[in-house]
């Protein structure tokens, strides 16, 4: 198979299309004959296999349906200790590489993944057409791909997932890094993102994948610090100083601060996760562009992403085998953990229903029935806006991160909605579950002193979430109508003085934890973390008011 840039160079732009964007022109049959030709020969693999002899208890199926009634749906523990051993001799396939995500603190250290050859190249064939997708007007438009895309690099290196995937683009056309590879490899994440845009000032940027967040925080650090730059470091970098100049006259012509869409013409934004929902209009102000949402992970590369219109995201076939566990069988299974639900395939997905997503790696990955621990809700069954013909997903949340407080239902996604629509000014925020009480209990960090009070907070907080008016309710939620005043749900706001998440996030980074475990989770944070954030909050107060104190005195 040619490799991405050599279509492009000779001009084959259709085949460039079809090669890398091309499951966007399927439809659910043809979807789902890849999907079933490519688990027979994981199949195959597998069953040579002494980790497929272990998974699979022995039994050997030779179809789809053989598969799913035979295989058990696993999780991680189910794949050690090889995995963890990293034994390559029980493995269906020899891996090229070993990535790793965030282990569970007592249960392993990291979870390790195999990736083989195969499952490697199809993967960064699929990120070159969620590339061209970023930035593409429309059907078989490859006319804005550049020969030597330039990267910003502020990904968790490798053996992390996005690291090893920022590096297998590699293999369908060669990148610049900004800043290169092995200097980004060595930084720390706040030196590797300065030094990224610190390189992009002279060299330009082409693509941005990663965080939402970096991105906005760039923006808004340089909007701050336009009218103050120390351009004296940057005297002996001529390209710099003349793209510097060039964004000082677009910003004063606009009557506002310097934007990062003065300085750069970025093609094309990717990012994963839900916080690229909630930074998805902040980015189009400030970079001029919106981020293409891509739904991936350490476990399953990617699963499905967004196109050219940016909204629901279409599936891949072509990297694992889906299958869906319906929400109610879902929450079966959490009320009776021997429960073993059942699954759907895509081409029996109900629009607006919520399903756990469950994977089974193909190219002779190693996960057969592998819960990712994801909801996902299924939007519609086909993209009318630009004609794709397959089901289309959101991120829903994670699946342990829903609050049920009986009359409602409240996700990670849906609580942060209504903390933004509220339009407080925020550094970051947690929240959990009063037991025994029907009570949300947030702990927020105001960036400003002039945040209302907790009492006030709450009281906005509580009028979002109960005047919802959007598919985070079910049409039977006694939140609609005239029941909404008689439902004793409440919400509580303590507020956490400046400085509570950074002091944490120091501590993590002294203790050695990675890049995942930095920042404590926004929903259902363990009683450590809970007492860590409230110790420190009062620490910090009881200095604030002793500096206040002194001050007083001295006066």
């Amino acid at each position: 198979m040619p490799r991405a840039i050599e279509l492009l160079q000779q001009g084959r732009n259709e085949e460039l299309w079809q090669m890398c964007c091309g499951f966007t022109g399927l439809d659910i049959e043809q979807f789902m004959t890849i999907q079933n030709r490519l688990l027979l020969e994981q199949l195959d693999l597998l069953n040579r296999s002494a980790l497929g002899d272990k998974i699979m208890r022995g039994l050997k199926p030779k179809t789809v349906d053989e598969f799913r009634e035979m295989a058990p749906l696993t999780t991680y523990a189910d794949y050690c200790p090889e995995l963890l051993e990293k034994r390559e001799d029980v493995l269906p396939d020899s891996p090229v590489m070993w990535v790793h995500t965030s282990g569970r603190s007592g249960e392993y250290p990291c979870k390790w993944v195999p990736v083989t050859k195969a499952y490697s190249e199809e993967l960064s064939v699929i990120m070159y057409g969620i590339g061209n997708l970023s930035n593409c007007r429309g059907w078989n438009d490859t006319s804005r791909l550049p020969n030597h895309p330039r990267l910003v690099y502020t990904v968790a290196p490798r053996p992390y997932m996005s690291g090893a995937m920022a590096c297998m683009l590699e293999q369908q056309t060669p990148i610049k890094h900004l800043p290169p590879l092995e200097e980004a490899e060595n930084l720390s994440f706040e030196d590797r993102v300065k030094s990224g845009f610190k390189c992009a000032l002279s060299e330009g940027i082409d693509y941005f994948f990663g965080l939402s967040l970096v991105l906005v925080a760039v923006g808004e650090k340089l909007g701050s610090s336009s009218t103050k730059m120390d351009i004296r470091p940057l005297l002996s970098q001529p390209r710099a100083l003349l793209r510097l100049a060039k964004g000082a006259v677009k910003s004063k012509l606009a009557r506002r601060a310097m934007l990062p869409r003065d300085l750069w013409s970025v093609r094309g934004i990717i990012s994963s996760g839900l916080d690229s929902w909630v930074y998805r209009d902040k980015i189009k102000e400030l970079w001029g562009r919106y981020p293409l949402d891509v739904y991936a992970g350490t476990e399953m590369g990617i699963v499905a992403t967004q196109t050219w219109d940016y909204q629901s995201m279409t599936f891949v076939p072509s990297l694992n085998f889906l299958e869906f566990i319906p929400e109610k069988e879902h929450f079966k299974w959490q009320e009776d953990k021997s429960y073993q639900p059942q699954t759907v395939l895509l081409d029996e997905v109900i629009p607006g229903e919520n399903y756990e997503i469950v994977v089974t790696s193909f190219h002779g990955g190693a996960l057969v029935r592998y819960r990712v621990g994801d909801i996902i809700r299924i939007t519609s069954l086909r993209n009318e806006k630009v004609g794709i013909n397959l089901p289309q997903m959101v991120f829903e949340r994670r699946a342990d991160d829903l609050l049920d407080f009986v009359v409602v239902r409240l996700t990670e996604k849906t609580i942060w909605r209504a903390i933004q629509d509220t339009g407080i000014d925020y550094q970051e925020w947690t929240a959990y579950k009063q037991p025994g009480k029907a009570v949300l209990h947030l702990l927020i960090e105001p960036k400003h002193d002039s945040l209302p009070s907790e009492a006030d907070i709450a009281r906005a907080v509580h009028r979002q979430i109960m005047e919802a008016e959007n598919d985070d309710f079910s049409a039977d939620s006694p939140l609609r109508g005239d029941y909404a005043e008689s439902i004793k749900f409440g919400v509580a706001v303590t507020l956490l003085p400046k400085g509570t998440f950074a002091h944490y996030t120091r501590q993590k980074q002294q203790e050695g934890a990675d890049l995942a475990h930095l920042k404590p989770p926004h929903v259902n944070p363990p009683a450590t973390i809970l007492s860590f954030l409230l110790s420190t909050a009062e620490t910090l107060a009881a200095a604030s008011e002793a500096v206040e104190a002194g001050t007083a005195t001295v006066r």
